[in-house]
């Protein structure tokens, strides 16, 4: 059954039901077209932003290698030994050959040996002196009759000067008999004289040592006949000091004076020796152009005379900027180093080269000791080239 009450739509109202559909897809489309803008947007400043970091390194890249990086030092000031190096023979400071002081003869006894120590007047070696022996019995003999002569010439004399008074004996008398009593005391000294001259003879057999000191060499055995002539028969070494007889050019020696210490190092030894200088060579060698220096050396057993030894004399001192030597270089203008100034800008400065050891070398002129000094690889800069400088505290 119709419900005639039931309404229909009209034509307006299927006009309105369409329109909003309509709206709804415009307005889907709006949203979405400015959801696309704003994405877009954004990927195209990240793109631009990308680009600009990517620039940004390039250049960096670009900047870091026209720019190398160099080590640089600050080498300050400090106090610099001059030391002087040399070599030369090892010897015995004061050498004292010994030999035969006397007639001579043959040698009965050698009491020393190379490396003993001796006193002063020690005997050495002994000399056979039978001889001589006997001629001073001889002599002490003769002492004893000139004296038995002088006391009977003595008595004689006081007897005749008690008769005197009574005019039995003269006054000629008197005067003959004290010249005969004068003679026979001169006698007597002489035959004393005699005797000691015999007794020092003999003394002189035995060979001595005329200083204390040490026992270098013997050229001596027992049963060898020995005299005036016979040279060296030891060599001692006055209280056993010795020395390094330094060879030095001319400069070095003009630099070198008494009383500047010195370390001396034989030949297959590792250990120094502390000694000084105590006499430089007043003339120079024409041949060699060289002189030389004597450095005292205290007793050691490894200090042999006639071996070979270096030294190190230290000479005086300054104060002045040190660098290694890999800082320093050198051309057709003389010796110079790079350091960098301000803007990192490097720059060429000429320089004296003082002391060179093994800590480095010396500037005498050139630096103050303040400026930042290229450690190493200066062949590869250029003055004026922009540097990356490392700073490093220590080059020791």
């Amino acid at each position: 059954m119709m419900n005639y009450e039931t309404r229909f739509p009209e034509a307006g109202d299927v006009a309105v039901l369409d329109e909003e559909p309509r709206q709804r897809n415009r307005r889907r489309i709006i949203i979405g077209a400015a959801i696309v803008l704003v994405v877009g947007i954004l990927i195209a400043w990240g793109m631009s932003h990308r680009k600009a970091e990517q620039a940004a390194v390039a250049a960096a890249a670009a900047n870091g290698k026209s720019m190398p990086t160099v080590t640089v030092i600050v080498p300050g000031r400090q106090t610099i030994q001059r030391v002087i190096s040399a070599t030369g023979s090892l010897a015995a400071r004061r050498e004292m050959p010994v030999g035969v002081a006397g007639e001579g003869g043959m040698v009965t006894r050698v009491l020393v040996e190379p490396g003993q120590w001796v006193s002063a007047g020690q005997v050495l070696a002994t000399i056979d002196r039978d001889v001589q022996v006997q001629q001073a019995n001889s002599l002490a003999a003769q002492i004893n009759v000139a004296r038995a002569d002088a006391r009977i010439a003595q008595s004689e004399l006081d007897r005749s000067q008690a008769l005197v008074a009574r005019g039995f004996i003269s006054k000629a008398d008197i005067d003959r008999k004290t010249a005969t009593r004068d003679s026979a005391n001169a006698r007597v000294r002489v035959a004393q004289a005699q005797l000691a001259e015999a007794q020092a003879r003999t003394g002189r057999l035995d060979i001595r040592a005329p200083a204390a000191g040490l026992v270098l060499t013997r050229a001596i055995e027992p049963g060898q006949v020995v005299s005036s002539g016979s040279g060296v028969l030891f060599r001692l070494a006055k209280g056993g000091e010795m020395e390094l007889l330094a060879q030095l050019s001319e400069n070095d020696l003009a630099a070198t004076h008494a009383g500047v210490r010195a370390a001396v190092t034989p030949v297959g030894s590792a250990q120094a020796f502390n000694g000084e200088v105590w006499q430089v060579s007043p003339v120079i060698d024409p041949q060699t152009r060289q002189g030389i220096a004597r450095i005292a050396l205290s007793y050691n057993a490894a200090l042999r005379p006639g071996g070979f030894a270096a030294a190190r004399i230290v000479s005086g001192s300054q104060e002045a900027p040190q660098l290694p030597e890999s800082a320093v270089q050198s051309d057709e203008k003389g010796n110079f180093v790079y350091v960098v100034e301000k803007g990192d800008k490097i720059a060429r400065r000429s320089v004296t080269v003082g002391e060179v050891n093994e800590e480095g070398v010396a500037i005498s002129t050139g630096l103050t000791g303040t400026e930042h000094v290229v450690l190493s690889a200066g062949g590869f800069l250029n003055p004026g080239e922009t540097v990356k400088p490392v700073l490093q505290k220590s080059v020791r």
